[in-house]
Formats: C-alpha cells, sequence, structure tokens
C-alpha cells in the first residue's frame, strides 16, 4: 500500500529522511575527502551542524577583525571588544560555556 512521506533532499539530490542528514551530506561534500581510508568528513559535518553557534560566533568575530583591519591598516593593532569564550559540550549533549581570563588592558 501506498502511504506519503516528507523527505529531504541533499544539494546532489540524495534523499534524506531528516533535514540535518540532508544538511551533512552537503557540508560533507563541501569539506571533500578528509584522511586516509574512510573519509572523516561526515563526521566532521555533524560535529560543525551541531557547533553551529560557535562556528558562527567565530566567523563573525573573524568578519570583524577583517574590517577592523581593512578600516586601519597594517600600523595599528586591533583589541577584541571581549574576551573569548570557550564552549565544552558532546554533540547532542548540554553546552556548558568556560569563561576565559578577562584581558588586560
Amino acid at each position: 500500500m501506498a502511504v506519503r512521506g516528507v523527505g529531504y533532499f541533499d544539494g546532489r539530490g540524495q534523499f534524506f529522511k531528516t533535514p540535518e542528514d540532508a544538511t551533512i551530506s552537503d557540508l560533507a561534500g563541501l569539506l571533500g575527502r578528509v584522511g586516509d581510508g574512510d573519509s572523516l568528513a561526515p563526521g566532521i559535518a555533524k560535529i560543525m551542524l551541531a557547533r553551529r553557534r560557535e562556528i558562527e560566533h567565530i566567523f563573525a568575530d573573524h568578519d570583524e577583525m577583517v574590517q577592523a583591519h581593512l578600516v586601519m591598516g597594517d600600523a595599528q593593532t586591533v583589541k577584541p571588544r571581549r574576551s573569548p569564550v570557550l564552549v565544552s559540550g558532546t554533540i547532542g549533549g548540554a553546552v556548558t560555556p568556560i569563561r576565559s581570563a578577562p584581558l588586560s588592558s
């Protein structure tokens, strides 16, 4: 008997049951083959999706530093507005922020 279902497709048109699996497939394809033997790309892609918020934070900080560098040039040093926040946790588990020591002036 036929049934109706929902599916998700990655950029190459492969079918997946969840949006997470389709996104992980796209990220793994973007990374390409990583490591010897079986590629590590699918595992790395899974971690990237799980740590998306932290990764976006890193790229936002990077973009700010690049903009400041372009405006100020090589002669001046750019100090961060806040100290880095390191995040510890496991995939799918709770994320516990760990604050680093305050920056000295």
